[in-house]
């Protein structure tokens, strides 16, 4: 018997606003199923207590519908703050920080109604496709037991997976709100650089790099959540207003076009069977009216590598220093981490610019790209998802991955410069998804392509 923890999104929270199902029952089965599921899973932490929580259940049923979340069960990803809860941010070194106010996208959703019942798991800092932790441990993959959910946002992508969320938080640098959407069977987008506020903290102008984004599963929901989370907030530069996406997704798609760019001309090595997954399930967005073709690759691997391991090291080092300069802290830094902050101190003011130069040019050649394409298409990742109590792929296909984050490569072209990219999953005996990236502010092409993709496929929901 279908259970409404079972709905998508806009289906459960139509009926929590038109009190056709209570807050109070929908949190009772959430927590059951957390129970049930979570000590296995590992994907929620810092749960809060079942007794306030049916509290703030009961006090939703008896006010008034506070916007579209009204009574949802949230979990935040633990890098976002949440008032009254912990931001470790997976690190021994935050694990007693305790947040005195939320962050503004959490604020949004709070003010739309969602109950906030715990964080989601993270790797450290977020940094690394492989959402462990010394605080928390292994979140394990939902459709491969055993094996990694991917990263940061993997908690995020298990919770949904396992029917314990039906939307989530996340954020992507380097592909976190994606890949664990392809090795988990949901949905992730990562939004146009500043649909989507974020902490308005520390250096606002400076090479920004991450974004904060909805994932779901399915696109509508996906929508639905990017809708609350979207719009400019004054204290931040670069903002952008929200479309209305959830209103537009039932937009015909036939004739876009659609370029395939594979493993960019051969500079991404690919573990066996991943591009044939990737491409076979192009068939989907043929089937729905899109021309895909081939394309050659529009910009140089090496260049886009060079600019985003500058940036992302000058990024992290800016970050973090104040933790790494503390004798106090910095031995309980993760490797990584470490890493990453001295790559970035050690980094000229020339090879920083030289990184920002090859972005701009990067992101001239988009400009033109565009003008012949709707769309681009990646796979969500290079390999198959990895043993969870693995780091990091070190080889794939006979190629030595030289980083920690040198396997998720493909994710690059579309991290450098910000551009939207909702991330889908691809049926099959495997877990694995494809990215569709569009130009610069056309979230809703993004996201038009994906529910006509959506329409196209099976449910691939564990």
């Amino acid at each position: 018997m279908e259970s409404f923890l079972d709905w998508d999104a806009h289906r459960l929270t139509a009926a929590l606003t038109t009190r056709a199902l209570s807050a109070t029952e929908v949190m009772r089965a959430t927590l059951e199923r957390i129970a049930q599921v979570n000590p296995a899973a590992n994907a929620i932490v810092s749960l809060r207590g079942d007794d306030a929580l049916m509290v703030e259940a009961a006090a939703a049923d008896a006010g008034a519908v506070k916007g579209p979340l009204h009574g949802v069960p949230l979990a935040v990803k633990d890098l976002a703050n949440v008032a009254g809860l912990p931001t470790t941010m997976g690190s021994p070194a935050l694990a007693d920080q305790i947040a005195t106010t939320s962050d503004i996208m959490v604020q949004r959703m709070q003010d739309a109604g969602a109950i906030v019942i715990g964080k989601t798991n993270t790797p450290e800092f977020g940094l690394g496709s492989n959402t462990f932790n010394p605080l928390f441990g292994i979140t394990e993959n939902a459709l491969a037991p055993g094996m990694t959910a991917g990263g940061s946002s993997g908690g995020a992508a298990v919770a949904l997976a396992h029917r314990m969320v039906c939307l989530a938080d996340g954020s992507d640098m380097m592909g976190s709100l994606r890949n664990p959407a392809g090795w988990n069977g949901v949905y992730g987008h990562r939004p146009t650089w500043g649909l989507v506020p974020g902490n308005a903290a520390g250096d606002l102008f400076a090479h920004p790099l991450s974004t904060l984004g909805p994932m779901a599963r399915c696109p509508q929901d996906i929508a639905l959540l990017l809708d609350v989370q979207a719009g400019p907030d004054p204290r931040l530069p670069f903002g952008r207003a929200s479309a209305g996406f959830a209103r537009k997704l039932g937009a015909d798609v036939t004739g876009r076009r659609i370029a395939w760019l594979g493993d960019w001309g051969g500079a991404y090595p690919m573990e066996a069977g991943v591009l044939d997954s990737a491409a076979g399930a192009l068939a989907h967005l043929e089937a729905s009216g899109c021309t895909v073709e081939p394309a050659d690759p529009p910009f140089p691997a090496a260049a886009l590598w060079e600019a985003w391991t500058t940036l992302r090291a000058w990024s992290v080092a800016a970050s973090l220093r104040p933790l790494y300069e503390d004798s106090a802290t910095r031995d309980r830094l993760k490797p990584e981490a470490i890493w990453e902050i001295e790559r970035g101190l050690a980094l000229s003011g020339q090879e920083i610019q030289r990184a920002s130069a090859l972005r701009s040019d990067w992101f001239r050649a988009t400009a033109r790209f565009f003008d012949r394409f709707d769309a681009f298409v990646l796979p969500t990742a290079q390999c198959w998802p990895f043993p969870a109590d693995m780091h990091w792929p070190h080889e794939i296909a006979g190629v030595r991955m030289d980083s920690y984050h040198r396997w998720m490569e493909v994710v690059i072209p579309v991290s450098l410069i910000g551009l939207p990219c909702l991330a889908v999953p691809i049926p099959g005996p495997r877990p694995m998804g494809l990215q569709i990236a569009a130009r610069q502010g056309n979230d809703l092409g993004a996201l038009q392509l994906g529910a006509a993709w959506h329409r196209q496929i099976p449910s691939s929901h564990p």
